[in-house]
């Protein structure tokens, strides 16, 4: 049986990876550097998904805890997310290059105990968004930030290290996301809560034509191309374009409260690119995958989520 080891398990999207790796057969195998009961582990699913994950506690930026995980657990496969992102902020640049030098160990340990594939997790910041369209062959990679730059790098270390070992390797540059579970503070789950709250919607003026891809197909990608011999860099988005403001008006009228969107309240950034779009083709034609949630349907899953959260919320003793 393949044995899969998933890090950034817990996140946002990995926890949609693990129950789609169950249905396909493998052994499942997820990290986590807060001390988890396997019965109380917080992977979705029934119980019988939960007590089917095999659940790890180990720091990746120690090297020596790196080294016992891959030596124990012995993973045929890889899906690697972890990372640190900070909603609306920067990562210090040390944390970054900190996640970069993890990586790398990580995926040494791998190889020297026997891996034969690993699927890492990109980004579209590795692309120079002034193109606007991006595709994996064409669009450079000429990153703006510092975590961009950092992905970028593993991502060229992991393609000449698989080309000289001869491992299997898929790079998955993710676009935009959205859906249950997601932090508060990114847009969609921002307009969401404070319209559930009665509260002003603050944005900036929502012209920039974004793809946004639910949570759930990225997990569902991730795990696609996990499963297959698709290599190299390859796009993980909707390829849809779509205005900011066109999400929040979307939110807004799902939830009859229009009056207390603002667009224009907040400034955008000044070199704010107005357009960033996947070129999905090498997803759809080499990987054979479509999504399943169009953005209606999408954004009526997260509101619903919003909603029984926030009547938890409410029901919970101060």
């Amino acid at each position: 049986m393949n044995r899969v080891l998933v890090t950034g398990a817990t996140g946002f999207i990995g926890l949609g990876c693990l129950p789609r790796l169950l249905e396909r057969g493998y052994q499942v195998h997820a990290v986590s550097s807060r001390a988890l009961a396997t019965a109380g582990s917080p992977a979705s699913g029934g119980h019988e998904q939960r007590d089917a994950v095999e659940w790890h506690q180990a720091d990746l930026m120690d090297a020596g805890q790196t080294a016992q995980l891959l030596e124990s657990v012995r993973p045929t496969h890889l899906l690697h997310l972890a990372w640190s992102v900070v909603p609306g902020g920067a990562v210090p640049a040390g944390e970054n290059l900190r996640w970069l030098q993890a990586s790398l160990e990580l995926l040494r340990r791998f190889h020297e105990h026997g891996g034969s594939r690993v699927v890492m997790a990109g980004s579209s910041y590795e692309y120079d968004w002034r193109y606007g369209y991006c595709a994996e062959a064409v669009t450079p990679t000429v990153p703006a930030t510092y975590y961009g730059a950092c992905k970028l790098a593993l991502a060229q270390l992991l393609d000449g290290f698989a080309a000289a070992s001869g491992l299997s390797h898929a790079w998955a540059r993710i676009f935009f996301l959205y859906g249950p579970r997601e932090h508060p503070k990114r847009l969609v789950s921002s307009v969401i809560r404070s319209l559930l709250l009665g509260e002003p919607a603050r944005c900036s003026h929502g012209r920039q034509i974004r793809d946004y891809l639910h949570v759930e197909d990225v997990a569902d990608a991730l795990v696609a191309l996990l499963h297959s011999e698709v290599r190299g860099p390859i796009n993980i988005g909707s390829g849809v374009p779509v205005t900011l403001r066109d999400i929040v008006s979307c939110i807004a009228r799902k939830l009859d409260q229009a009056p207390l969107v603002q667009l224009g309240a907040v400034p955008s950034h000044p070199h704010d690119s107005p357009l960033v779009i996947a070129d999905v083709t090498r997803l759809a034609a080499e990987l054979k995958w479509r999504p399943r949630y169009d953005l209606d349907r999408g954004l009526d899953a997260t509101i619903a989520w919003w909603q029984s959260e926030l009547q938890v919320a409410a029901g919970s003793p101060t």
